[in-house]
């Protein structure tokens, strides 16, 4: 792994971890602003509780050595979960300031899935 791949996985998944960290624990305490946007969407509350917990466990994953199939299936997770977000504002016709964040997540997803270093990965290539 080249220097400067090495330098995008990390700032790619410190933003990524920062990112899902801070959404999860805010879904986790279902401050007011979060279940008003639940509810704009059309989601029930309690996908606030399911989406902290896997969000906060998928940063754990991603950041913990070892376990590339688990870093597999937290990618998969963020990834999911932001494109879903996404659609979910589009889908009810949101303005383009409701895509900054999910957006910004997916973006920060796929270039530390991209980037990341070969011990992390499940078959190296």
């Amino acid at each position: 792994m080249t220097k400067r791949n090495k330098i995008i996985y990390w700032i790619a998944t410190a933003w990524l971890s920062l990112g899902m960290l801070s959404t999860g624990i805010v879904q986790l305490l279902q401050l007011k602003e979060e279940k008003e946007m639940m509810a704009h969407l059309g989601y029930p509350l309690y996908f606030l509780t399911i989406l902290g917990v896997w969000k906060i466990l998928g940063v754990i994953a991603v950041l913990i050595p070892k376990f590339p199939l688990l870093k597999e299936w937290a990618y998969a997770g963020f990834f999911f979960a932001m494109s879903g977000a996404i659609f979910s504002h589009f889908a009810i016709g949101d303005g383009v300031k409701e895509y900054f964040g999910p957006t910004l997540l997916l973006i920060l997803t796929v270039l530390s899935w991209y980037f990341r270093p070969e011990n992390r990965k499940t078959i190296s290539v």
